[in-house]
């Protein structure tokens, strides 16, 4: 059973912060905490890509992971264990990444929703070292940041493999 660290607040600024961390509190859900936090960044992901940018949406993952990093940083120093379930922040960051490099439209959502879910609970080679050997916020933040990163590389190549095949298919008779 979860204790009620995510759930007990002293003040306003810690329930915010807890809310941050836990992204409007979708990290205590029982079930799969990590893609209900993915799917609550999805839209607000596709907003700032499609309203503003995806180079806002780029820049934005990184502000909201220098904030976490001080954030969890600083509750860990208080003594919660390091990347906590609950922390579903570094999800947001991660799939912002990559929708940022692949692209907001449907095909390129799901894209880059499945693949970082994929690289994140996957955790290949750096990521997973990231992931077990680097502590406090950096940690926590680190290996969801290199999942979005390589999600959307490698949504990129298949995005643009997709282009390829239609471009070949418009060419035969």
């Amino acid at each position: 059973m979860r204790d009620s660290f995510f759930t007990t607040f002293k003040d306003s600024r810690d329930f915010f912060k807890k809310m941050f961390l836990t992204l409007f509190f979708s990290g205590i859900s029982k079930v799969a905490p990590g893609t209900v936090g993915t799917l609550v960044a999805l839209p607000f992901g596709w907003a700032i890509a499609h309203y503003i940018a995806p180079n806002t949406l780029f820049l934005s993952s990184l502000l909201v992971s220098v904030i976490a990093i001080k954030v969890i940083n600083a509750y860990e120093k208080e003594g919660l264990a390091h990347d906590r379930s609950e922390i579903v922040i570094d999800e947001l960051a991660g799939v912002w990444m990559s929708i940022s490099m692949i692209g907001h439209g449907m095909l390129e959502l799901i894209l880059a929703f499945v693949l970082f879910r994929l690289f994140d609970i996957w955790k290949p080679s750096v990521i997973g070292k990231i992931d077990r050997e680097i502590q406090g916020g950096l940690g926590v933040m680190g290996d969801d940041l290199l999942a979005g990163f390589f999600a959307g590389l490698l949504g990129l190549i298949l995005v643009g493999l997709l282009e390829q095949l239609e471009s070949l298919a418009l060419l035969s008779p």
